[in-house]
């Protein structure tokens, strides 16, 4: 899809080519200066770690169009420790924070006019990654790694925008009890793809996964961390070593103690217990948040607010976080890079 040819208001979650990305090689022993290429393909040895044994990691984070024009980065400070975290667990060489948040400027400075305008629900997607390179054929770390950062407009995760969706509860793991959950490694988005698949060819927006040691305990949705809204106003999410740790969810917990004042638990979710939420939802950078409707398991439909209205409380969560991403409502200190 060319520039000229995107319509703002009608923006899903789409590849599109921007006009530059960043990119940076690690060769002996350290990270060599990072440039800008209009050359979105990548070209590696055929022995590459990332191929072979999933030695890669990302992160997804998003740009802002303001009211009066500025733009504003929504918290890449903790994507970069979130990337180091990841880096750790696969023995991959972390990108120091100063340099990650100065290319992820980089990046949305050289793409400005593909920000989606202030208004339109759209924002410029960052999509940074590392992945291990190189001539090597036996179980063991990279000799090199790339670090790259590329962008693209996009609109609502799931379709339809902030309006509830029904989700299924899979009978697979999405990562092992000390695995990778924790991580955000593409290995637990490949071992998502077939439960997300049969989830969709029933119509349904994707799947919940329970804790892979009792399969008695919400995690995560798919590719969101899950939160729910107690009768007594709380907010509850999972709180998991196979979980990963999302910035959204970060955000939510803080914007739901400090503004609406709702107590907060970060702890288990029993399936059997869901009864106890009037409100659910599923959160990340891409989905931002989405309502959720209803959630089947063992073959019954249990409804929470409504299939059809967005919940109160919900709704509250979604305009703060959003108003604060857009600089319409002032944000915690240290939330927001301007570019």
């Amino acid at each position: 899809m060319g520039y000229e040819s995107i319509k703002w208001d009608k923006l899903g979650f789409d590849y599109i080519k921007t006009d530059l990305r960043y990119l940076s090689y690690w060769r002996n022993g350290a990270w060599q200066e990072g440039t800008l290429t209009e050359d979105n393909v990548l070209h590696i040895s055929e022995g590459s770690t990332a191929l072979h044994y999933g030695q890669q990691c990302f992160e997804g984070l998003k740009a802002y169009r303001c009211k009066d024009g500025s733009i504003n980065l929504f918290r890449p400070d903790q994507n970069a420790l979130r990337m180091q975290r990841s880096c750790a667990r696969l023995l991959m060489p972390p990108v120091p924070s100063d340099v990650f948040i100065e290319a992820c400027k980089q990046v949305v400075r050289a793409n400005e006019r593909f920000i989606p305008p202030y208004g339109t629900g759209g924002a410029l997607y960052l999509r940074p990654f590392i992945i291990g390179v190189g001539d090597n054929i036996g179980v063991r770390t990279a000799p090199e790694f790339i670090f790259s950062i590329f962008c693209m407009p996009v609109g609502a995760y799931f379709k339809g925008g902030l309006k509830p969706n029904n989700f299924v509860i899979s009978s697979y793991d999405r990562a092992a009890p000390n695995g990778t959950g924790a991580a955000k490694v593409g290995g637990n988005y490949a071992a998502s793809l077939m439960p997300g698949a049969e989830a969709k060819k029933r119509h349904f927006a994707d799947c919940i996964y329970l804790d892979p040691q009792t399969h008695s305990k919400i995690e995560e949705v798919g590719s969101a961390n899950f939160f729910a809204i107690t009768r007594n106003d709380e907010f509850i999410t999972p709180k998991s070593p196979s979980v990963l740790p999302g910035i959204t969810r970060l955000s939510l917990i803080e914007l739901a103690q400090t503004r609406l004042g709702l107590k907060v638990i970060e702890g288990d979710v029993f399936i059997d217990r869901i009864d106890e939420f009037k409100e659910a939802g599923a959160c990340g950078t891409a989905a931002v948040i989405t309502p959720i409707g209803g959630i089947e398991y063992q073959d019954k439909l249990h409804v929470f607010y409504s299939e059809e209205e967005v919940g109160p409380v919900t709704q509250r969560l979604y305009n703060e976080l959003t108003g604060v991403q857009t600089g319409d409502i002032e944000a915690p200190e240290g939330w927001i890079v301007k570019v």
